[in-house]
């Protein structure tokens, strides 16, 4: 009698979660009907919630926050990953990057101060604080977003964001002094800096009110010393939504612009060692991407020719440009990801699956070094000037933090940097890099990562991950979350899906535009491979992924709720209907149409979450993390989608909304509000996994 007692309350306890019904804040549907193509009707019950700042808004808002957070608490009280992460974070070592004569590191004074710039004049003594952003910042959370320096290594340029947002300032310090000039430049979003003698070229939109769609770059210069208003319009077009990319090359002798339209890509230069210089056309209407990496004497060195697997190297004469030299043609074992122009050799990193691969040529073609690294890794670095022999590289894992390794380009002598240590042994965990099937033609890789000597019976829980959008290469990095989870028994992988570029062009082109839904295809078919392989079972299948992922996770879950019993959006996109109508969407419609074609919008229709959401599903509990500021995929998306997740009678498992104050798309500017994000969200999956 007493087995059969302890049996129903087992029972119960497993099912509490789904028992208890949240009482959630009422938000009132406020019906519109939109008609498309005089036929097509869609519904939107909270369009109101896209005024994100009405006092309606932000009051339904602090209430789902405090749903939120009691919730969190309950979890955080069991499961602590608060105190796990802390411990787990804890890395003693460094990174750093050599710009011009310099050496630049990021560092913070406390926990809730943004990191500030440090500078020093060797790798191994970065220890004077160059910018302090926590100072002179008018009340607002000031994040340090890029930095470049001049030429002559005598002033460095930086930018900031306040509170998270896309848009950016420019300031300007003296170098090594830190010594702060009166070049203050506003109004700049999704913008690079190139460098031109004494100024540089950076370019600017109009702000035409938050969340408003990023339309009417223009690219200026400016000169050191002068007002913003006086400085030089280099480029615009008529048709806003083109958008521009530029660059000098490393002894400024050319500056190069890129254009890119709905059809093709256009690209100009300047000479400034012609008697002339102006902006004269380089190549036109190119149907595909070419990525100008350097000069190298009178020749430009490009990436071009990228088609199924890689990307081809070749020199091209900017005064006769058609006739280009093939240097390196693309290999067969990885996809181009960078190439790093020396004095008299080119440095090129590829990737298979997560799997880096690093090689040396000459100007000739002439492969010169080959070295690999272990599967899901990633390396990064290779900064410093053209002509320096000795440069820094780091290598990352899920499990391992960054190791520097110091490698002279001249000997190819690689040896390891400085010691790092950790809490934890990394040796611990294993990486395993395989393919699952989707269908009779299509496998997609996959990487895992688990301890050594787990019992993979089926009953373990699992944190499924991709991003699958853009042609973006995945490259793995260091994550205590992943650690703290792994230890609690759990399997993470992460999907290389199609719509990503881990296998180059046509596996991107795959998942784009009328082919989305084969990425989404292919990241539930991961979750069904992992279950059939007893890694997991749908009971204990999470899933997660930030921004273009956020979509991917949110429309997997919609389509098939079956899988998964967790599943966390992050800044993630789900009115496809809507979505260009806000900042960056209409630079986006390139990945995934335009509700103005009739095609595109059957096929945003058929995959976005907001509109599937079926009225009497049960789905996964769900916990969608956004940021108040968030102007690359603004809250509102979020808002709506919990909405309607929320507002419906069959819905049992929790449906919560997380939400970052003063943050955007990138989350909290500093240590504290970024271990509080991961702490929250690793609270509520093993909760939901584990109850």
């Amino acid at each position: 009698m007493k087995h059969f007692l302890l049996i129903i309350i087992c029972c119960l306890s497993i099912q509490s979660l789904h028992s208890q019904k949240l009482e959630y804040p009422i938000c009132p549907k406020h019906t519109v009907v939109d008609t498309f193509f005089n036929h097509y009707l869609v519904t939107d019950n909270y369009r109101w919630l896209e005024n994100v700042r009405c006092d309606s808004a932000l009051s339904w808002i602090e209430a789902e926050k405090k749903i939120s957070a009691k919730f969190l608490q309950k979890a955080s009280a069991k499961y602590n990953s608060k105190a796990a992460l802390k411990k787990y974070s804890f890395v003693d070592g460094f990174s750093a990057s050599k710009k011009g004569k310099y050496f630049f590191g990021y560092g913070r004074r406390n926990k809730f101060a943004s990191s500030g710039l440090y500078i020093g004049d060797s790798f191994d003594n970065i220890n004077q604080l160059l910018i302090d952003p926590n100072f002179k910042n008018g009340g607002d959370k000031i994040d340090i977003t890029g930095f470049d320096v001049s030429l002559d290594s005598k002033n460095l340029v930086y930018m900031i964001n306040r509170n998270g947002t896309d848009w950016r300032e420019i300031k300007v310090v003296g170098l090594p002094s830190g010594k702060e000039k009166k070049d203050h430049l506003k109004g700049i979003k999704y913008s690079s800096v190139a460098w031109k003698n004494d100024g540089f070229f950076y370019s600017q939109y109009p702000n035409l009110g938050e969340f408003y769609a990023a339309v009417g770059e223009e690219v200026y210069y400016h000169k050191l010393g002068d007002s913003q208003e006086l400085d030089k319009l280099i480029f615009k077009r008529k048709n806003p939504s083109t958008k521009f990319s530029y660059s000098t090359t490393s002894d400024e002798r050319y500056f190069i612009l890129e254009e890119e339209t709905t059809n093709y890509f256009n690209y100009f230069f300047i000479d400034y060692q012609s008697d002339k210089p102006y902006l004269r056309p380089l190549l036109m209407k190119q149907r595909s991407s070419i990525s100008i990496i350097d000069s190298q004497g009178d020749e430009l060195i490009a990436i071009t020719g990228k088609k199924s697997n890689g990307g081809s190297i070749v020199a091209i004469d900017p005064y006769n440009p058609f006739k280009w030299r093939q240097i390196i043609p693309q290999v067969e074992d990885g996809v181009l990801t960078r190439c790093i122009a020396k004095k008299d050799k080119l440095l090129l990193t590829y990737q298979s699956n997560q799997h880096p691969i690093l090689k040396v040529f000459d100007y000739y073609g002439k492969q010169l070094f080959n070295m690999n690294f272990p599967s899901g890794s990633s390396i990064s670095g290779f900064d410093g000037e053209k002509d320096d022999d000795n440069i820094i590289f780091y290598r990352q894992q899920y499990t391992m933090p960054s190791i520097s390794y110091h490698f002279n380009v001249k000997t190819f002598e690689v040896k390891y940097g400085e010691a790092v240590n950790v809490v934890f042994n990394f040796k611990s965990y294993k990486t395993k890099s395989i393919k699952y099937p989707v269908n009779d033609s299509i496998s997609v890789p996959i990487n895992l990562v688990y301890k050594k000597g787990l019992k993979l019976d089926g009953n373990n829980p699992c944190l499924l991950k991709a991003y699958g959008g853009f042609g973006s290469i995945s490259t793995p990095h260091f994550d205590p979350g992943i650690i703290h989870f792994i230890e609690k028994g759990g399997v993470y992988a992460y999907a290389n899906i199609r719509g990503g570029g881990d296998l180059g062009i046509s596996w991107a082109q795959a998942g784009k535009r009328l082919n989305k839904q084969n990425t989404i295809d292919d990241f539930n078919a991961a979750a069904e491979f992992l279950i059939k392989e007893g890694y997991s079972k749908s009971e204990k299948m999470a899933c997660t992924g930030g921004s273009h992922g956020g979509l991917v996770v949110a429309a997997a879950a919609i389509q098939r709720p079956d899988l998964y019993a967790a599943v966390i959006p992050v800044v993630a996109v789900t009115d496809m209907i809507r979505f260009e109508k806000f900042t960056v969407g209409v630079l986006h419609r390139d990945e995934f149409g335009t509700v103005k074609d009739s095609l595109d919008f059957a096929n945003l229709l058929s995959y976005s979450p907001l509109h599937n959401i079926k009225q009497d599903v049960n789905y996964p509990a769900m916990m969608i993390m956004t940021s108040e500021n968030d102007d690359r995929v603004p809250p509102l998306h979020s808002y709506k989608f919990v909405a309607e997740l929320q507002n419906r009678k069959a819905q049992i498992n929790p449906i919560l909304l997380r939400v970052e104050k003063d943050a955007g798309h990138y989350g909290g500017t500093n240590s504290y509000a970024r271990n509080k994000f991961r702490a929250n969200f690793y609270d509520f999956l093993l909760k939901v996994l584990m109850n």
